[in-house]
């Protein structure tokens, strides 16, 4: 299964609404599958 390239911009206002939902106390796994991405942990 090919990975899934985004943009610049895509990255950056996923990472502005991440942010956003820290803010708000939200945890890191519930941002991800809010933002449709894998948290990989090594």
């Amino acid at each position: 299964m090919p990975q899934k390239r985004h943009t610049v911009d895509q990255l950056v206002a996923k990472l502005r609404k991440a942010d956003i939902e820290l803010g708000k106390g939200k945890k890191v796994p519930e941002i991800c599958k809010l933002l449709e991405m894998q948290l990989q942990i090594y």
